[in-house]
């Protein structure tokens, strides 16, 4: 079980886990390059919020999903508002918010789905990205973790909007914690902090670290504790432990690169029979 990083030609990349079994579902994370964006969002920027060309952002994941072999015109996305909505799509879903975003399913920050050939599409720059499988009813699942996502627990929250939609059992799902910014450069005010602590208070040491009065927040442990507390095995969640920031190159960060960025995207589908 790991993270890697694979090429997909043509400047392509997708990070994925493998513990995902690529005969039930495809998934990928999105690297910044092989795209047709112009500067700042070069150059494969997925977020049609962000102020780029509209038909470059379509372009960009029309070659994206083809690279992995999904249909772009079925993408169903959200208007992601640092919630913890969690909405569960259906065939009629299919393309909402795949090219315009004033389509996208409203105020909503995490997608669930039993519906084979649907990709679930998020977009992401430095906030957590965290993907669900549950092999065995086979349902997928995907949520946007940033600050307040992870303290208003939307990753558990997750876990049990597919228990209930699904029958699923938290302890046949699979998680992976997605790239996203580390602990080495998420460094928060004392107000965030105090969230953090609030929202885990056994294991507010193990996520909020102080150095020389600095505060790091760590959301990709907070997240895998989080996902820990709602059933899944310790051996069912896997981790990136890859911080966007510290890898800008790679990926799209709304820290390293000064506010003003593209977005990389995290995809999940089911396959069909």
């Amino acid at each position: 079980m790991s993270y890697v990083l694979e090429h997909l030609g043509n400047n392509l990349w997708r990070g994925r886990f493998t513990s995902f079994d690529e005969k039930i579902c495809q998934h990928g994370f999105a690297g910044r390059l092989g795209g047709v964006s112009s500067e700042p969002y070069k150059s494969l920027n997925l977020g049609l919020h962000v102020g780029d060309n509209p038909e470059d952002v379509w372009q960009n994941r029309q070659i994206y999903c083809q690279s992995l072999g999904l249909p772009a015109a079925r993408l169903v996305t959200p208007e992601q508002i640092h919630g913890d909505r969690i909405v569960r799509v259906t065939e009629e879903d299919a393309g909402r918010g795949a090219k315009e975003y004033a389509d996208a399913i409203a105020g909503t920050d995490a997608l669930i789905t039993d519906v084979p050939n649907l990709p679930l599409f998020l977009c992401f720059a430095d906030c957590t990205p965290v993907v669900f499988l549950d092999p065995e009813k086979r349902a997928i699942g995907i949520a946007h973790a940033g600050w307040k996502g992870t303290v208003a627990g939307i990753a558990a929250k997750t876990v049990a909007r597919m228990t209930a939609e699904f029958g699923c059992k938290p302890a046949d799902i699979i998680a992976g914690i997605g790239p996203a910014i580390g602990p080495c450069c998420y460094e928060v005010g004392a107000e965030v902090a105090a969230k953090f602590r609030e929202a885990f208070p056994e294991d507010s040491e193990a996520v909020i670290k102080s150095d020389n009065g600095r505060l790091h927040v760590n959301l990709w442990e907070a997240n895998r504790r989080q996902l820990l507390q709602a059933g899944l095995k310790r051996d069912n969640i896997e981790m990136a432990d890859t911080c966007t920031a510290c890898e800008h190159q790679w990926y799209f960060s709304y820290r390293a690169d000064g506010g003003r960025t593209g977005r990389m995207a995290a995809i999940i589908a089911l396959k069909g029979d």
